[in-house]
């Protein structure tokens, strides 16, 4: 710090290196694609990679859209912050696909603006705090209607809800957020709230989202097949079933269940706490849950 205090333009010189390491990461991104294309793994964690994804969707989603026929090639996402990590960004920058990213704070949109991205590639940014009564007026106001390529969902509480009300977009692959903290068997998610906020439903911080049981309900009614979760433990994948290709396999909630290994519990100030698993489960089975059976509609 010493020595860019002597430069004249030390945030100039700061940007170029945050840039060139984008850069990298990317470069990176297309080696570990082009290794995975030699091997062809089986299942989508073993084709797991990150460039920009906070796990390793980056290298799930590649699999995916290189055996699935997708014709419109746009994805939306939401809950991104400020997009620097993300599931789509690697998309966007490496594939060239054109997409929507919405958040609920301005500072993270002006961001989201102000990037080379946003002008490098088709990108669109939106202020909203979702709700399901807004959701498809969002997507139409913002010209995405109809078929797109990839839909990810994961604001940290409605995901099941919000899901369930989307009927202006048709995704070939749906990427979503459960919480595993719910055992592969229950199949229930938080109860709907227009102003659903992680952090004040429950100071643990561990009371959000649904399971993956609850989610594979809804997403055979919608009319896709689970074909994995990411080895962290906190990313669903589906696929149309009428796009479904003999390379990627559709699974069970109970084959593909993964159980997280990150400990986030807190206590009401705040800090880090580390609850086991068997006390979180605790903690959510004593709140408001909504149970999910076949007969949901």
């Amino acid at each position: 710090m010493k020595y860019l205090s002597n430069l004249k333009n030390p945030l100039s010189i700061l940007k170029k290196v945050d840039l060139n390491v984008q850069q990298l990461q990317e470069a990176i991104g297309r080696i570990e694609m082009r290794q995975l294309l030699t091997s062809e793994p089986k299942s989508v964690q073993e084709n797991e990679f990150k460039v920009y994804s906070q796990w390793g969707e980056d290298g799930i989603i590649q699999k995916l859209i290189r055996h699935i026929n997708i014709k419109n090639k746009t994805f939306i996402e939401f809950g991104v912050q400020n997009y620097t990590e993300s599931n789509t960004r690697f998309l966007l920058v490496n594939n060239n696909w054109a997409g929507l990213v919405i958040d609920g704070s301005k500072e993270n949109i002006e961001y989201i603006k102000n990037d080379r991205i946003y002008w490098q590639f088709n990108l669109k940014a939106e202020c909203a705090f979702l709700h399901r009564n807004n959701i498809n007026e969002i997507f139409r106001k913002n010209g995405i209607t109809g078929d797109i390529g990839i839909l990810s969902i994961d604001i940290d509480g409605n995901d099941f809800w919000i899901w369930n009300a989307i009927d202006s977009v048709s995704a070939a692959i749906v990427i979503i957020e459960y919480n595993a903290r719910f055992p592969v068997d229950m199949a229930v998610t938080v109860p709907y709230r227009d102003d659903f906020v992680r952090s004040k439903a429950h100071s643990s911080m561990v009371y959000y989202g649904a399971s993956l049981s609850a989610l594979c309900l809804l997403a055979n009614k919608k009319g896709y097949a689970f074909v994995g979760t990411n080895s962290a433990g906190n990313n669903a994948f589906f696929v149309k079933r009428d796009l479904m290709v003999s390379e990627v396999k559709e699974l069970s909630a109970a084959e593909g269940y993964v159980k997280n290994q990150f400990r986030e519990s807190r206590d009401e100030e705040g800090k880090l706490i580390y609850l086991s698993a068997t006390e979180e489960l605790e903690i959510l089975t004593s709140l408001p849950l909504v149970k999910i059976d076949e007969g949901f509609a």
